[in-house]
Parts: structure tokens; C-alpha cells; sequence
């Protein structure tokens, strides 16, 4: 089983629940969400709203009682019903209703790499404040009894906290590290008959520890990675949301997970979840953050696994810190030697040590099938492909896939994989097994056609520098964001590659069931393992800075990124602002700050207007009364972006900005832009004068150019100076498909 996190999960568009005769045809109901914009006073007034809401639309009172299945009323005000097509509607009209969306199932976007970042154990804290911080977490629960979650020398809880932790099933309690813990079962698997917030798949707890882990020295997964494994901010304490389960994270839990923990008091918020949405009404990530928001809380998400294809990058909305995935310094190696002499690293996570010099070789070709259907390649090594005879005992070279439920049982000794595509992370396998190179893979076929009783051997990995770091993983999801068309996601890169992390005893190390290997560590990539390192890195500039908003901790990131050395060929769509820096970022000089009247103008500017708007963003808003800044994106945000729909067009946008001085008292700011010959980008004015902290001042940037022709895209970049610190916003111009 693949580990690269979002795991091997299921993007399902909706669940079915059960089926009712109504009228004269049946008719399957299904989960939607019914939001309805701000917490209300009342929370017994808005569950008894909501009933009688639901039932004004459901004929039948009976059915109506049983359609229901949640209300949130801490945070923000919505139900959760299983509706037919023409309730949905009906709710729709009303004028109480924001939106009305289906529960999707969404996915998981599944030691060094904080040294890696420039914060070493030694790095400057804060420890008092820092175990004032309060981390939520929605993901698969949390295995408490790892070594990561001790709460050896913590105080009690934060007054602050209102939060509870429920305990059932293994999970018997929660500690002054792990203050919190709740759960969420709609829809949860059938045989888990008893639930609670204990992680049984290792997600959860893997993303909570790189978060907030203690300092925990000789870990490692079977020797790989060791080193001292610690969260970013090993002092905070971490409240876990369980709203992931087997079959996915369903959207109705994770809305029930934000209206909790915006109620319970959490300071920021982390999510490795994703998936496809319509509308930024219609998402129920994009409808908690903004909420907690509102609260002074900001919610950082991964960008999703689905690259490198473009616009495949999710939790895009402005208000979301969006993660994508880096590779460090470090990678992990498998040694393969061939008979003949011939050997090369292949890229694997592979525990296994040899328990001899060299086994026989084999492969998929030679091996296959005899009953194999015509036109089924043998070489993908999947169902009823191979011939148990043949392979027994054997390393066996596989192409271009491996489905290892079906190899184990066959007997073989392990499998080398002969990819077309460059791999840049590990794969973990229930056995030893690793990816070549195609060139390679060919050179070991032509071996084995060629040899009587060829041979071969896979070594355990071992960890090597990569000197071309950090670079784009190339499973994490890129730009551009197709629900606005004005501003660059992902917003910033984080190590997720790779990432030694603490891990549940209920899972394998694999997940797989055949697997016999159980840890408390693993070694998982993902833009879920690169997300918790930006939630971590804004927690430690809070410790520094408990005042600054939500917008200000995601600008000082992104304005004290670092530039990639490897450039991606998809540009910021790739990488957004670049590599986090957190301990630049407690320094950023400059800020580009936002409150909720600023998102609101960025709705505006994007079409949002009328009841749903006014419901959303709480009280009698309308874009009438919303000041007009001008510019083409209408938002004071940290990147600048203009997407060009016609390759005839010529490039021209004006982005108006304000920063704020959060550096010296005093200081000068002189502008710098770096951008092709072919781009002309001014500044207006090119320097900046402050005269005293939270100072504010405003500028204009001009871009002009010609139309892009034989490419897709210009990079440029304005950076503002004082000679102590660098406030770099990168400058994208992208000509969509």
C-alpha cells in the first residue's frame, strides 16, 4: 500500500443513506449541508429553526425527523439532512439560506526536517507563551500512548480552554499535552462499533507531532531517519478533531469538527484534508476557517496530491494558509546490485535487511501467467498476472506498477519497479521493493533474458544528501485556483517529503494488513506532512507576536520565504511565495494585513453579492458599502497574480497594497523589482518612509508587457528593503488553457 498521504482513500462526490417511497417513485436521499451563515444567539432557538426549516420542505413529518442529522450552532449556523432534489431547492429559495451542498468525502493529503528549516533545538522560544498556544487538529484521531504525545512537565490546560475529551472504546483519557480530543461518526465504517478519537491509521497522529511533538531522542522507523523527532513548537498543546475515518473525511464531520474547535478555543488550526469544491459557500473548510477568522484564528490546509497536472491545487479560498509539499536535504535510498555487476539507488522506504548475499531474478515477462488475459500486460505485477511457480523466492522486476496485496502472497522475495517517471519520494511496501529508473530496468531485463540463473539483491535504505534542495515535490498539487482566477495557490512550500513523524500501533507501517511491522514512528510524504510544518511555524511567530492577525502571521511566511535553487517549471503555481523561513518570519519588517472587510471586498470583486453574502459575512453587508480600493484583485494580499484568457492579449493590471511596519522604528523601504526585459513593472511611489511601529503606507504596482508568446507564463518579484529585512511578493502573469 502506497503512503504517499492522501493515502489510498476514495474521492467520493456523495453518500447515499437510504431510500424512501415518496409519491410514485423511489427516490434516493442523500447527506447535504444546509448553511446559514452566523452562529445564532440561541442555540436551542436555531436547532428548533432548523427542524422546522427541514420539515416546512419535507411533506411527511416523520420523514422530515428522520432526514435530520446535525446542527452547528457554536461557530456558525447549518444543519446536515439527507434531502431529495426538490427539498434541496426549495431550501435554496430560502431567504435564510446561504447555500445548500452535498456532504462530499474528502481525502488525506498524505526528525530533520525542522534542523532543515533553520530551527534547531537550540532555536530562541518563548516556552511560557508557547504552552499557552492551543493547536487544533481535524484528522484520523491521535495515538496518545506515543512517546510524542507525553506530557511530561506540562501544567494543566490554558484557562482559555472550554474543550472536552471524550473518551470510548481504548481511548480512556486525554493529558496535559493532548488537552483535548473529539470525535465524529457519521458515516463511519459499520464495524466500528465502538468510536472514540483514537487514531487507528496513524494520519493523525503523524500531523498532530510534527505540530507540537515533545523532543524525543533515538527515533527512527527500524533504524531509518534517526535522530531526535520534535514537533515545531513542542511546548503547545494539541486538540484533536476526529473526522476522518476508513472511507474518508466526511464533509458533515469536519464541519461539526471547525464549529467545535472555534467554540473550544483553539488558536490555530490544521488541516490535511481536501477536495473539490464549486464555491467558497459550498466548502465546508472554506466556511469553518473564515469563522475562525472572525476569531482570530487561522486555519492553514495542504494544497492537495494531485500534482504535477495544474489546477489541481484545493483549500484555495484567500483567507486559508495553502500548503504545497518540498523535498530537504535528505532522501532515502535502496542499493540494488545485479549479478552481473550492475547497481543503482532506487527510491524506497525499505526496512527489510538481506538474509543472504544475492536471491534469484526474475522477470514479470518470464513469469507470467499462462491463463493471463490477451492484451493484459504481466509487467504491471497486478491480479493473477504471475505464475506463483515461477516467482517463488525470486526478486521479480515489475514496469510501471505494482499491486503488492497480490505479489506477497505469491512467495516472492522482493520487486524491483522500472518507472518512466523520476521518483522523488519513497514508497513504503510490505516487502523489499524500490523504483529504478527505466534505463536501468531495461539494462536488468536484458540480464535476465540472458542468463541462465540470474540473480540480485535489495538493501535496506539507507538516508543520502540531496544537494538540489528544496525543490517542488512532484506530487503536490499546483495552481491555478479555479474558484478565482486572482490570486496565486499554493501560497507556500513546506518539507513534505519523506517525514519521520510519530504513528499509531493500530496501523502497519504500510497500512496493510499483511503487514507485520508496527511503530510508533513512520515515514509518510504528502501535502499532509508539509501542512502542520506551516501550522507549527505560525504558532512559534504567535508565541512572538500574540496580537497579530490571522493575515499578518500569513504574510510575515510568505514575505520571508526563500527562493527555490531548482526553479519548477510551473513556477509559483508550484511553489507560491517558495520555502518557509520561520525564524526570519518573527521578523518580517513589513506586513500585508486583512480584516473581514477586506475579504469581503475580494467577494465582492469576485461576484458574490446579495442574501448569501449579507448571511456569510454577518450583518446588513452589501457591496455598496464596502470601500472600492481598485486594482484588479481588490485584496491586500502578500502575492500578485493576472491570469490572461487570451494569448492575444497584452498584460496589464494594477495591484494597490498597503504594509504596515511591525520592523524599526524607524526606517527607509526601497522597492527592488526583479522581471524579464520583456515585463515592465513600476512602482509607485519606490520608497517607503516610517516614522514609527504599525505605521501604515500604501503603494501602487504597474505591470505591462506585450502578449505571451511560445510560453505560459512570466516570473518577476518586488521586494522591499531597509537594508535588515527583505519583504519579497512574487509577480506571476499565467495564460490559462
Amino acid at each position: 500500500m502506497v503512503r504517499i498521504c492522501m493515502l489510498t482513500l476514495f474521492l467520493l462526490t456523495t453518500q447515499f443513506h437510504w431510500s424512501y417511497t415518496h409519491g410514485s417513485s423511489d427516490t434516493v436521499r442523500k447527506a447535504y449541508i444546509v448553511y446559514m451563515g452566523e452562529a445564532p444567539q440561541s442555540k436551542s432557538s436555531a436547532i428548533n429553526l432548523h427542524h422546522n426549516l427541514l420539515s416546512s420542505v419535507v411533506s411527511d413529518d416523520p420523514i422530515a425527523k428522520q432526514s435530520y442529522i446535525y446542527s452547528y450552532t457554536k461557530s456558525f449556523n447549518a444543519f446536515a439532512a439527507n434531502l431529495l432534489p426538490q427539498e434541496v431547492q426549495r431550501l435554496q429559495e430560502n431567504e435564510n439560506v446561504v447555500s445548500v451542498f452535498p456532504s462530499k468525502i474528502r481525502k488525506l493529503h498524505t526528525t530533520r526536517s525542522w534542523d532543515f528549516l533553520g530551527m534547531p533545538q537550540s532555536v530562541k522560544r518563548n516556552h511560557q507563551i508557547e504552552s499557552n498556544i492551543i493547536v487544533g487538529v481535524l484528522d484520523t484521531g491521535i495515538y496518545i500512548n506515543a512517546p510524542s504525545f507525553d506530557d511530561k512537565g506540562f501544567g494543566p490546560p490554558p484557562s482559555k480552554w472550554k474543550g472536552t475529551c471524550q473518551v470510548g472504546g481504548h481511548f480512556t483519557s486525554c493529558n496535559n499535552k493532548v488537552i483535548g480530543a473529539r470525535f465524529y461518526s457519521h458515516d463511519a465504517p459499520i464495524p466500528n462499533s465502538n468510536p472514540s478519537p483514537l487514531d487507528d491509521d496513524g494520519h493523525g497522529s503523524h500531523t498532530s507531532s510534527t505540530i507540537a511533538g515533545a523532543s524525543i531522542a533515538g527515533a527512527s522507523l527500524y533504524g531509518l531517519a534517526k535522530g531526535t523527532a520534535r514537533g515545531g513548537v513542542p511546548s503547545a498543546r494539541i486538540a484533536m478533531y476526529k473526522v476522518c475515518w476508513a472511507g474518508g473525511c466526511n464533509d458533515i464531520n469536519i464541519l461539526a469538527g471547525l464549529d467545535d474547535a472555534i467554540s473550544d478555543g483553539v488558536d490555530l488550526i490544521s488541516i490535511s484534508i481536501g477536495g473539490i469544491s464549486d464555491s467558497y459557500f459550498e466548502d465546508p473548510i472554506s466556511i469553518g476557517a473564515f469563522h475562525a477568522l472572525k476569531k482570530g484564528i487561522l486555519t492553514t490546509c495542504s494544497a492537495g496530491n494531485d500534482g504535477p497536472s495544474l489546477y489541481t491545487v484545493v483549500n484555495t479560498a484567500p483567507w486559508i494558509l495553502t500548503v504545497g509539499a518540498s523535498g530537504m536535504d535528505r532522501q532515502f535510498r535502496s542499493l540494488v546490485k545485479v549479478g552481473n555487476g550492475i547497481q543503482t539507488d532506487g527510491f524506497s522506504i525499505n526496512t527489510f535487511s538481506p538474509k543472504r548475499r544475492l536471491y534469484p531474478l526474475t522477470s514479470a515477462a518470464k513469469s507470467a501467467n499462462a491463463s493471463l488475459t490477451r492484451g493484459h500486460s504481466p509487467w504491471l505485477c497486478d491480479e493473477e498476472s504471475l505464475d506463483a511457480k515461477k516467482v517463488k523466492g525470486k526478486i521479480v522486476l515489475c514496469k510501471e506498477g505494482l499491486i503488492q496485496d497480490y505479489v506477497k502472497p505469491l512467495g516472492v522475495s522482493g520487486v524491483i519497479v522500472s518507472l518512466d517517471q523520476q521518483q522523488d519520494s519513497g514508497f513504503t511496501f510490505i516487502i523489499p521493493a524500490t523504483f529504478v529508473d527505466t534505463n536501468f530496468g531495461d539494462k536488468i531485463d536484458t540480464y535476465v533474458n540472458s542468463t541462465k540463473n540470474p540473480q540480485a539483491i535489495i538493501y535496506k535504505s539507507r538516508a543520502v544528501r540531496n544537494a538540489a534542495s528544496p525543490f517542488v515535490a512532484s506530487f503536490s498539487s499546483r495552481g491555478p485556483n479555479t474558484l478565482s482566477s486572482t490570486i496565486i495557490k499554493p501560497d507556500i512550500m513546506a518539507p513534505g517529503i519523506d517525514i519521520l513523524a510519530a504513528y499509531s500501533k493500530l496501523a502497519s507501517v504500510t497500512g496493510d494488513l499483511e503487514d507485520n511491522r508496527f511503530d510508533v514512528y513512520n515515514i509518510i510524504s504528502g501535502t499532509s506532512m508539509a501542512c502542520p510544518h506551516v501550522t507549527a511555524s505560525a504558532a512559534y511567530i504567535k508565541t512572538f507576536h500574540p496580537r497579530w492577525s490571522p493575515a499578518a502571521i500569513k504574510s510575515a511566511l510568505m514575505t520571508t520565504a526563500s527562493e527555490l535553487k531548482i526553479k519548477d517549471v510551473q513556477a509559483e503555481l508550484a511553489y507560491g511565495a517558495g520555502q518557509i523561513d520561520p525564524i526570519r518570519a518573527v521578523d518580517p519588517g513589513l506586513i500585508y494585513d486583512l480584516s473581514k472587510v477586506d475579504y469581503i471586498r475580494f467577494l465582492c470583486n469576485e461576484g458574490y453579492s446579495g442574501t448569501a453574502l449579507r448571511l456569510f459575512t454577518e450583518g446588513n453587508t452589501n457591496c455598496s458599502s464596502i470601500p472600492n480600493i481598485g486594482g484588479h484583485d481588490a485584496l491586500n494580499y502578500p502575492s500578485m497574480y493576472l491570469q490572461l484568457n487570451n494569448p492575444k492579449s497584452s498584460i496589464s493590471a494594477i495591484f494597490h497594497r498597503t504594509v504596515k511596519n511591525v520592523g524599526s522604528k524607524k526606517a527607509i523601504y526601497k522597492a527592488t523589482v526583479k522581471a524579464p526585459a520583456n515585463l515592465k513593472v513600476t512602482v509607485v511611489p519606490k520608497e517607503l518612509a516610517f516614522s514609527h511601529l504599525n505605521e501604515k503606507k500604501s503603494f501602487t504596482v504597474v505591470i505591462q508587457g506585450p502578449p505571451l508568446k511560445n510560453i505560459t507564463s512570466v516570473s518577476a518579484s518586488l521586494e522591499w528593503s531597509d537594508a535588515k529585512h527583505r519583504v519579497r511578493s512574487p509577480i506571476l502573469i499565467f495564460l490559462a488553457n
